[in-house]
């Protein structure tokens, strides 16, 4: 992956994560509000399938 690539990919990844508090700011503050009862294994766990799901989807599109 070049230098450029990860830029792009950075910057998309920006975009993605900025859309719900674009749009909808109230359900982003209940949905960060519902994050914040999450123990530390629960977050744990989601931010590793996340990790998984995105290398899943690296590999597949490589």
């Amino acid at each position: 992956m070049t230098g450029d690539s990860l830029w792009l990919a950075l910057g998309l990844m920006l975009v993605m994560e900025g859309l719900l508090p674009f749009a909808s700011p109230a359900q982003w503050r209940q949905l960060f509000a519902r994050l914040m009862a999450l123990t530390d294994g629960q977050i744990r766990f989601i931010g590793l399938l996340s990790m998984l799901a995105g290398i899943a989807l690296l590999l597949a599109l490589s």
